[in-house]
C-alpha cells in the first residue's frame, strides 16, 4: 500500500507535471528538424519521417541570427560579471558589517522585486537616451541589473551569513585585510552561491525581452526580439522559427545542466546556519 499510495500521490504527479513542462520544448525540438514539405502536411505526426538540419542551417546561412546569438551572448555574459561585481561585496556588507539605515536599505532591494519590470523602464529609457547609450551593450547590461540584482544580493547575503563569523576574527588576527579575508576565505566558501547566482544572472538577461525591445534593437538585438522577424503579418516561418527556438534554449539548458549540484547547493545552503 505505501508504494502505490507513494505512486499515486508523489511519483504520478510529479511525472505528469515534467511531462506537461518538456512537451511544448520536444514538439518545438522535433519541428525545427522536420523538412520543410512535412510541415504543411495534414495531419502533422508527432515524429517526423525525415530528419533534417536544413533549417538550422538557411537560419543561420540566410538571416542574422548568428550575429543575435553573439549580441545575447555579449549581453549576459556582462550582466554575469556586473551583477558578480556588485552583489558579491553588497552581500559581504549586509551579512558582515552593521550601519546605518542597513535594514531600511534590505528591504528597499526587496521591495525592487514587488513592482512590475515595466515601471522601471521608461525611467531607465529616459536617462539612458540623455547619456546617449541606447542601443548598446551596456544598455542592456545595466537595465538587466536593475531587476535582477535584489535577488543576487539577497541570496548571497543569505549564504555569506551562513559562514561563521569566527573564521573572518581567525583571519583578521592572522593580518588579513577586509579585501584578504572577503577573497581568501570567504570566496572560497560561497563558491556554491556565486554560481547559484550567476547562473540565475545569465538566465534572467539570456531569456528577458522586454528591455531588449525597448533599449535596444537595431544595432544590438538579442535573440529574444530576433524571434518576431519570423513571425508575419500573414505567415509565420515554422521550421526557421523552431530552429531559432531551439537554439536559443540549448546555452540555458546546458549551463544548468552542467552546474545543477553547485545550483542546488548553493539555493539552499543560505537556509541553515551552523
Amino acid at each position: 500500500m505505501k508504494t502505490v499510495r507513494r505512486i499515486l500521490g508523489t511519483d504520478l504527479p510529479v511525472a505528469l507535471i515534467v511531462l506537461f513542462a518538456l512537451l511544448p520544448w520536444v514538439w518545438m525540438l522535433l519541428t525545427s528538424v522536420r523538412p520543410e514539405a512535412e510541415l504543411t502536411q495534414s495531419p502533422l505526426r508527432l515524429v517526423p519521417n525525415t530528419i533534417s538540419l536544413a533549417n538550422h542551417i538557411a537560419l543561420l546561412e540566410r538571416t542574422s541570427f548568428a550575429e543575435n546569438l553573439r549580441d545575447s551572448l555579449v549581453v549576459a555574459v556582462g550582466a554575469v560579471a556586473l551583477g558578480l561585481l556588485l552583489a558579491m561585496p553588497a552581500a559581504y556588507a549586509f551579512a558582515r558589517l552593521k550601519f546605518r539605515g542597513q535594514r531600511w536599505l534590505k528591504t528597499g532591494f526587496l521591495m525592487i522585486n514587488m513592482f512590475p519590470v515595466v515601471l522601471l523602464i521608461l525611467p531607465i529609457f529616459v536617462l539612458l537616451r540623455e547619456l546617449g547609450l541606447l542601443d548598446t551593450y551596456f544598455a542592456l547590461i545595466a537595465g538587466h541589473a536593475t531587476f535582477t540584482m535584489p535577488f543576487a544580493i539577497w541570496l548571497l547575503t543569505a549564504y555569506v551569513a551562513a559562514i561563521p563569523a569566527e573564521l573572518d576574527e581567525a583571519a583578521m588576527i592572522d593580518g588579513a585585510t577586509r579585501v584578504q579575508l572577503f577573497v581568501k576565505v570567504l570566496l572560497p566558501l560561497v563558491l556554491p552561491g556565486v554560481v547559484a547566482v550567476g547562473i540565475y544572472l545569465f538566465i534572467a538577461s539570456w531569456n528577458e525581452y522586454l528591455f531588449a525591445l525597448m533599449l535596444a534593437g537595431r544595432n544590438v538585438r538579442t535573440v529574444t526580439v530576433a524571434l518576431q522577424i519570423f513571425i508575419g503579418e500573414n505567415e509565420i516561418h515554422w521550421g526557421l522559427l523552431t530552429a531559432a527556438g531551439s537554439l536559443v534554449a540549448l546555452p540555458a539548458v546546458a549551463l544548468f545542466l552542467f552546474a545543477q549540484r553547485h545550483l542546488a547547493a548553493g539555493l539552499t545552503g543560505g537556509a541553515v546556519k551552523g
